[in-house]
């Protein structure tokens, strides 16, 4: 049999090289964004394992001192720059080995992260009684359990490092403390956010209302004295829930804790203060499962605490989701009949053809000209305006005068709107001719033909804009730092408080917390590896929000592709 040689002229000219040149950047492509997400995942989740809680004696120049801590980092300095910062470093030495360890206490030592000299550290161990504590404020606290203290009376104390049922039973008494201060401050949050919220909200509605009788210059005693009897009640109703917060703050401050530093200082901190304590070098591999579960749910469903470096984003989760559902709300309709009337309606002609170089033009404009557009025109402009008409016993205090969810979602609507009208128009043009006229000629209007048969079978071509609209919307963070996105919004833009969704409210944003976490913290180390946890769940929303269209997607083109054929 002959063997046929193939020439490289002929090769080229083939076009193979072409198909395997594109197969290999698709590859590349893949296995980068593969590796960027591995790495996100890498060092964003675990942030959230808990880690052993290191004690060792560290020395330097000859001076000793106990450390305690978790190991978060690892690097190799150079010998010559610990000399010249005046470190004593064994000659012939070109590098030594330095952690980053997270020591916490920063009530007490002023930082939570120190770098310490790997080969300095002597006497390493893991006390199985060291024990971590996540607080509401200062940060973590390491060290040693001491005592418990009921008000001023010693309940439980062990002044040793073993682990002994002495110690075990005064971590037992420890772990109760702690839960009972967690359902009282439970409590104390439903009456606090809900309960008093909900009475502030009513007395501002009506001291809203008095003051457009005012402005109004009614006379009548009759709705000023309904108004104040309402008012009336509901401070009768806010003292009662006032007396019953005294209360459980006395409860929730009762109990307090004794514990050791690594210094060898004693200190004493409120249970209160505490949102959970563990010892991680005493846990099994279920435990810290266990631990690491809890710790993602409360990433995702809780609120943020110390200046957004610790507990949740659920806030940033909700604002980000409920501002791209109403853009798209939005965006969708004027998107869907621009594109009809271009394609179906407008006279395609010099004047056409400049209106469709416009939309495209406006696609890649910067998306920093949307937000200043929207701050002066939305939110100056409208928002002022409608102050003026409909809110003015609010003025001077801004209603729809200011950034808020509205003008955001119209803002980042305005942006994508031109994505949609070129999907959109794209799907009308691939929609066959035939079709049309068949309708026609079976004594449909022109009107029900594109409502009936035209836009149901392009609609496929309207949900690829809407995911793309949603994919450049969501993670877009430059123009909703001027139209209303906040780094700490106290309340949802949803509640039970009426009209329940508060348009003009401040909200959160996942790419806008990122930014502020990673850039404008002043913990820098404690907020990194949440960067990326943020990045990390900011990518799988807008993976959800797409999946959800695509799936929309496709059962429409299954639906209607028989039409097609």
């Amino acid at each position: 049999m002959k063997t046929m040689k193939v020439s490289f002229t002929e090769w080229t000219k083939s076009g193979s090289p072409w198909v395997w040149l594109n197969a290999g950047a698709v590859a590349i492509c893949i296995i980068m964004v593969v590796g960027l997400l591995a790495l996100i995942a890498v060092r964003g989740l675990g942030h959230f394992w808990p880690a052993d809680i290191l004690q060792a004696t560290y020395s330097v120049n000859d001076q000793k001192t106990r450390v305690i801590g978790e190991v978060v980092d690892s690097e190799n300095v150079p010998a010559e720059q610990l000399r010249d910062v005046g470190v004593n470093v064994p000659e012939g030495m070109e590098f030594m080995r330095r952690n980053l360890m997270k020591v916490g206490n920063r009530d007490v030592g002023g930082t939570d992260f120190t770098w310490v000299l790997a080969n300095n550290l002597s006497e390493q161990a893991y006390p199985e009684m060291l024990f971590a504590a996540e607080r509401r404020e200062w940060g973590n606290f390491y060290g040693y359990l001491r005592a418990l203290r009921e008000g001023d009376t010693i309940v439980k104390q062990y002044d040793g490092y073993e682990k002994t049922p002495e110690h075990l039973a005064l971590w037992e008494a420890f772990e109760a403390s702690i839960d009972r201060a967690l359902s009282i401050h439970e409590e104390i949050y439903k009456i606090e956010k809900h309960e008093i919220g909900a009475i502030n909200h009513e007395i501002e509605r009506l001291r809203l209302q008095e003051r457009s009788l005012t402005l109004k210059e009614v006379n009548d005693p009759a709705p000023y004295s309904k108004i104040e009897a309402q008012r009336n009640q509901l401070n009768a109703e806010y003292e009662g829930l006032q007396s019953q917060l005294l209360a459980l703050y006395n409860e929730i401050n009762r109990d307090s804790i004794e514990a050791e530093v690594s210094g060898g200082q004693t200190i004493t901190i409120s249970v209160a203060k505490i949102v959970r304590a563990f010892r991680p070098n005493d846990m099994s591999i279920g435990d810290k499962l266990g631990h690491y579960a809890s710790k993602i749910w409360e990433f995702v469903s809780d609120e943020p605490r110390e200046a957004n470096t610790e507990g949740g984003i659920f806030p940033a989760i909700f604002g980000t989701v409920m501002m791209v559902i109403i853009m798209s709300v939005m965006v969708t309709p004027f998107g869907v009949i621009a594109a009809v009337y271009l394609r179906e309606y407008a006279k395609q002609g010099f004047t056409t053809r400049l209106i469709r170089i416009a939309v495209n033009n406006l696609a890649g404009v910067p998306s920093i000209v949307y937000g200043v557009f929207g701050l002066g025109f939305f939110v100056y402009f409208l928002g002022g305006n409608i102050d003026r008409l409909f809110y003015p016993e609010a003025l001077p205090s801004p209603t729809f005068g200011t950034g808020g969810l509205m003008w955001a979602s119209i803002t980042l609507a305005l942006l994508t709107v031109p994505v949609v009208i070129v999907a959109t128009e794209e799907g009308l043009t691939r929609i066959p001719r035939a079709i049309r006229e068949g309708s026609l000629a079976l004594g449909a209007t022109k009107a029900e033909t594109l409502w009936k048969v035209v836009l149901p079978m392009a609609s496929p071509a309207m949900m690829t804009g809407v995911i793309l609209a949603i994919a450049r919307a969501a993670g877009e963070v430059a123009p909703l730092m001027l139209v209303g996105v906040v780094k700490l919004a106290p309340s949802l833009p949803l509640d039970g408080n009426y009209p329940f969704l508060h348009l003009d409210q401040k909200f959160m944003h996942l790419g806008f917390h990122i930014y502020d976490v990673g850039f404008q913290s002043p913990n820098v180390e404690a907020a990194r590896p949440l960067v990326y946890a943020t990045a990390l769940l900011l990518v799988a929303v807008i993976a959800l929000l797409n999946i959800s269209a695509v799936q929309i997607r496709n059962h429409l083109r299954e639906k209607y592709k028989s039409l097609e054929m």
